[in-house]
């Protein structure tokens, strides 16, 4: 009975929420720090109480109703530099308006453990974001960026994100993903400049 209701309510019509989380698919990468947004949106799923794995989209999705609001949780599975166009499918698909996007992604420009929540703005050289904007054509859409720091002394950019999380890091990466969770619902139930207040000043 609770299935039917569930199916009623998410084919009435009425705008969704759409959260990507960005990474690459396959096992080698599960764990990696350029998988962080895959990793906060499977936090999500476990809250709503659903599990990310039809395919759809050229990715795994999931859908849920939090507070009365639809949502479609996406990770794209294109591999992270053609995130784009697993997220303009279902976009355009679902005719979902740039104010209902939420993008959660890692950042090398943070801090390993802060969040930074943004309505809009430039990729700041993720190519995961990079190709969004470009399918999307606009940058005019809300993002999660989870800090994982940058790699000390020579090691390459490349070789630093496709790299475990490990020791001290690894427990503040955990907190500040639980904290991105918490703020992409915040966002769906209260809307971003709440979520920004409450959570920009976030640091494990």
């Amino acid at each position: 009975m609770l299935r039917l209701l569930y199916s009623i309510i998410w084919r009435g019509g009425g705008k969704m929420f759409l959260i990507a989380g960005l990474g690459n698919p396959g096992k080698q990468y599960e764990y990696t720090r350029h998988n962080t947004g895959f990793l906060v949106l499977d936090i999500i799923a476990e809250k709503l109480g659903v599990k990310i794995n039809r395919v759809k989209f050229k990715g795994l999705v999931a859908e849920a109703i939090y507070e009365g609001e639809k949502i479609l949780l996406l990770k794209p599975q294109t591999y992270m530099n053609l995130s784009g166009e697993s997220v303009s499918d279902a976009v355009n698909f679902y005719k979902i308006p740039l104010d209902r996007i939420i993008i959660i992604y890692d950042d090398m420009d943070l801090p390993a453990g802060r969040l930074r929540i943004r309505p809009e703005g430039s990729s700041g050289g993720h190519r995961g974001m990079d190709s969004i904007i470009y399918q999307l054509s606009t940058d005019k859409f809300c993002r999660i960026r989870v800090g994982i720091g940058r790699p000390g002394g020579e090691k390459d950019a490349a070789s630093y994100v496709l790299g475990n999380f490990y020791g001290e890091e690894a427990q503040k990466i955990k907190a500040a993903m639980e904290a991105a969770a918490q703020a992409a619902l915040h966002i769906v139930n209260r809307g971003v400049h709440e979520a920004m207040n409450k959570f920009n000043s976030f640091e494990a």
